[in-house]
């Protein structure tokens, strides 16, 4: 599997990577064995960049996937995590955590993006984890504390990678706007962008991904399916687009993009998982990985060959847009650097 370089940092990724939330319990409680298993059968499919966060699972993410990475030589993978949600105790618990994952909340989450809270938070993720080190950071949904996260979090990151504490530093976010700003205005190497850079949503052209190409900075892909809609070869009615129910003309869209994939002899799947690797700004795609199934899945489809004719015949259709940058590349071949 291809790894490319993170901004200016040592730090290199797989282009695939392991998304860590849904061990965490994301809608429905996968079991631990299930979730030892996807970790263990993505690694021997070579993905060697696992990214978690304290948010997902209220800390069972990073708790299972530190348990099963523990054995493995600590230099041959990388891991992030992200800081911003601080993991206090629950005063007011009510048996189940509220915001999407199937956890006890005797634990809550207060968002806290200062100096001592960046601190506090690196130190628990190490401790639940179990890991020597974090091999990047990112600032988790800073949406609502541009001020703080600027200008008190990601100096404190830039001070421990500078000291070599960290590999690489930056923000993960729904939104591209932001990000790009995160990209100009501070230390950040990297940023990890959700669901706008698909094959449905391309808005990340307008900012992150010219700031990325211009300084030389970098972008993980995550949602690249927006929550469903891409996923399957053939889309149907009621699946979901960024956690909602699609808009039929949506659907419709989508169903024609798959009609173009197949007459190309490839899967809608597989292209929304090649598209964003197609960009020359982005590094790597990662996936929420719950079962060995999913992962073996996952696998075949970003090593499936999607031709480079296929970007081609979708911009001429006028379903993606047609403004891509100079050297745009294409295609599966493209992606081994």
């Amino acid at each position: 599997m291809g790894h490319r370089k993170v901004g200016h940092t040592p730090v290199e990724l797989t282009e695939l990577g392991f998304g860590a939330s849904v061990i965490g319990n994301l809608y429905r409680i996968t079991p631990s064995h299930d979730a030892q298993a996807a970790v263990e059968t993505a690694w021997e499919a070579g993905v060697r960049y696992f990214d978690t966060a304290p948010h997902y699972g209220l800390g069972l993410s990073e708790r299972r996937l530190g348990a099963a990475l523990r054995d493995r030589p600590r230099d041959t993978y990388v891991v992030s995590s992200k800081v911003g949600r601080l993991l206090v105790p629950n005063e007011r618990p009510t048996g189940v955590d509220t915001e999407g994952f199937v956890v006890r909340d005797d634990l809550c989450r207060q968002w806290d993006f200062s100096r001592d809270g960046v601190l506090r938070s690196i130190e628990a993720t190490l401790e639940r984890t179990g890991l020597d080190r974090l091999d990047v950071v990112y600032l988790h949904d800073p949406d609502d504390h541009w001020r703080q996260a600027a200008e008190e979090a990601m100096p404190a990151l830039a001070e421990l990678r500078d000291q070599g504490v960290i590999g690489a530093i930056g923000a993960g976010m729904n939104q591209s706007a932001m990000l790009a700003r995160f990209l100009r205005e501070t230390a950040a190497d990297v940023v990890m962008l959700a669901g706008r850079y698909t094959l449905l949503d391309q808005s990340a052209l307008d900012a992150v991904l010219p700031a990325a190409l211009e300084l030389g900075k970098s972008v993980v892909a995550v949602g690249v399916f927006n929550s469903g809609l891409l996923s399957r070869d053939r889309p149907a009615e009621g699946m979901k687009y960024d956690y909602q129910d699609a808009p039929p003309a949506l659907v419709d869209r989508a169903r024609a993009i798959a009609d173009v994939c197949a007459a190309h002899g490839t899967t809608l799947p597989a292209a929304a998982i090649a598209f964003p690797l197609t960009h020359p700004a982005i590094i790597n795609v990662t996936l929420g990985m719950r079962t060995p199934e999913q992962v073996v899945r996952n696998v075949e489809l970003h090593d499936r060959h999607v031709p480079d004719g296929l970007w081609a015949d979708l911009r001429a259709q006028g379903l993606i847009r047609s403004d891509m940058p100079e050297g745009h590349a294409g295609g599966s071949d493209s992606r081994c650097l």
